[in-house]
């Protein structure tokens, strides 16, 4: 029986979700976008893959799903739009285009760029929460920039893996990874300053992203040694790191497949 491929870009709030992947008696993304689909397609059969999963209340700008079908679609613009009619307000569809069978979502080569949006010094009005984290405490921002730098180019990152085990691969290649002053989101409510870690690379783990920012922001608030952070990222390194950055600041931002 032939199959039909698409390959769907979306974008989300991940707030009031339990993260991507399906989980029995919570509300997740993959459910919402599931339904959407039984919906419009009118029970005809179908599958959908994800390029990868993201964790509860993180967001993205930019995801992208696979859509397997039985027949084809014979207007994507239609399409979409009847997508997007139907997702809730919170799960917007970007763009589809149909792929061949050689497409893989999960296996071709991809890089991922993440940002962590945050705030330091005072309490942030409530609408913030959602998307930026705030840390009540004074942050030295100048030695985080110089921390994050630490972790570009190639390093043994089995420190940033949420329980690691004996045999993973934790000599990975980050293409980027710099904390700039935040112009890219705002908001009448947001604070006066605001900042973003920005991490772009091929392969992340588990909670790597935020595992790296509570990493920097015990270094801000001068809990850390940039020789500590040094000391991490040497091979065979065992030393752990316990502060794992609030979720809700999380956005997966671009995903490019090569």
């Amino acid at each position: 029986m032939k199959k039909y491929f698409y390959l769907i870009t979306i974008q989300y709030l991940g707030y009031r979700f339990h993260g991507w992947q399906k989980q029995p008696d919570v509300k997740t993304l993959h459910l919402m976008v599931d339904r959407t689909f039984n919906f419009i397609l009118e029970g005809k059969r179908f599958k959908s893959l994800s390029s990868g999963r993201t964790d509860a209340m993180v967001s993205a700008e930019c995801a992208a799903i696979e859509l397997f079908l039985y027949e084809p679609i014979e207007d994507l613009t239609a399409f979409l739009d009847l997508f997007n009619r139907n997702l809730p307000q919170d799960i917007r569809a970007l763009n589809i285009k149909e792929v061949d069978a050689q497409f893989n979502i999960i296996q071709n080569s991809k890089i991922k760029e993440y940002l962590y949006l945050f705030a330091h010094g005072e309490k942030c009005h409530p609408f913030c929460a959602p998307i930026m984290t705030t840390i009540l405490d004074e942050l030295d921002i100048d030695i985080m920039k110089q921390g994050a730098k630490l972790f570009e180019g190639e390093n043994y990152l089995k420190t940033y893996c949420y329980k690691p085990t004996d045999n993973g691969i934790y000599t990975r290649t980050i293409l980027t990874c710099e904390l700039i002053e935040n112009n890219l989101y705002t908001a009448n409510y947001f604070p006066k300053q605001t900042y973003i870690l920005r991490v772009r690379g091929k392969g992340f783990m588990r909670n790597q992203i935020r595992l790296m920012m509570g990493t920097l922001i015990d270094l801000g608030k001068g809990k850390l040694t940039i020789k500590d952070i040094q000391d991490t990222l040497v091979p065979h390194s065992n030393i752990k790191m316990n502060y794992i950055a609030p979720a809700s600041g999380l956005i997966l931002n671009k995903i490019e497949f090569e």
